[in-house]
């Protein structure tokens, strides 16, 4: 007789007691980053138009965001700012400023709320001219010359209050010169979370509305983020990141990726992240907004594929959301 035979695979599901004895993968707020934008000014909130429900928050509200995800238990925040036009250059140099608007965000959350984790993005396409995360001569992104000032701005991010420096840039050999360069300033302790395995996305549309980097980008990213048609990529790109020091790693995008979180969670012995990127969010809120589907059941279901391919944490701009939901 099959071990099969006379079981029943529906009977755990008849009853919501059951279901919960047996639930292989759980949310809580501490598995989310919280991604913010933040802007100039005082008390002013700024509606992102292809993110409904995300605004760009000046410093003060950002600090009010902060005790907001502290209140929820969601242990970090990313910060990502936009940079008035005039402050953008060929170069990207405003990004090594001690008092650009990130630095400021950064010290004022950090000494509001020091319980709160924060994130801080390292490339230059919040500063460029034209739109890309490094330093261009002709078409051409220069490597190095781009990995020297990322160095710059990630030690002021340091300086400044990041508890993670979150390199976001795909030039090669920007982990091993960011950590050597945090480990002699004093910052040993700071963390490093590389994009290790960025895809040069369609996906990435409404953030850098948000940014205010997406009506400047000239041509495409492809010379430096991935091939969404590769995977073996995503295992080398890895690889280097973890060799050259990068305490934690992360895929993004998240869901049409998930295959890629669940490979390098069994390939490597780091916590692996996933960013549920701007795309992500718009399609289903703004399904959502329209009736086509429940939005909060969406919400919940995506981000728990995240923890069932194996991500340590996500993030997410359904995160305070997320959380008040997983609180009620």
């Amino acid at each position: 007789m099959s071990f099969l035979e006379g079981r029943r695979l529906r009977r755990p599901r008849m009853a919501a007691w059951s279901r919960a004895l047996v639930r292989e993968t759980v949310l809580t707020p501490a598995d989310f980053i919280w991604p913010i934008f933040v802007i100039e000014g005082q008390n002013e909130r700024q509606a992102v138009g292809s993110m409904p429900g995300v605004e760009r928050l000046t410093i003060d509200l950002a600090v009010e965001a902060a005790k907001a995800a502290r209140a929820e238990g969601i242990p970090a925040l990313a910060l990502f700012p936009n940079t008035a036009p005039d402050k953008r250059t060929e170069d990207g140099r405003e990004a090594t400023n001690p008092d650009n608007l990130v630095c400021r965000a950064l010290s004022a959350i950090k000494e509001a709320v020091p319980e709160v984790g924060l994130v801080a993005d390292v490339a230059l396409d919040p500063y460029t001219s034209h739109g890309h995360d490094g330093v261009m001569d002709g078409e051409e992104i220069l490597n190095d010359e781009t990995v020297d000032i990322l160095v710059e701005q990630s030690l002021v991010q340091a300086r400044a209050g990041a508890d993670i420096i979150a390199p976001s840039d795909m030039m090669d050999g920007r982990i091993k010169a960011i950590r050597a360069t945090l480990d002699v300033e004093g910052f040993e302790k700071t963390l490093v979370m590389s994009y290790a395995a960025k895809y040069a996305s369609a996906f990435y549309g409404p953030f850098r509305e948000a940014v205010g980097s997406g009506s400047r980008l000239k041509g495409s990213k492809l010379t430096y983020q991935m091939d969404p048609a590769n995977h073996e990529d995503a295992v080398r790109e890895v690889g280097q990141d973890i060799f050259e020091g990068a305490d934690w790693v992360m895929v993004k995008p998240g869901m049409p990726y998930l295959d890629i979180c669940r490979m390098l969670k069994d390939r490597f012995d780091v916590p692996v992240f996933a960013y549920q990127v701007s795309g992500e969010y718009a399609m289903i809120a703004m399904a959502g907004n329209a009736g086509a589907i429940d939005k909060d059941a969406a919400m919940t279901e995506s981000l728990l594929a995240f923890k069932r391919a194996g991500c340590s944490g996500i993030l997410t701009y359904f995160a305070l959301d997320m959380a008040r939901k997983l609180n009620s």
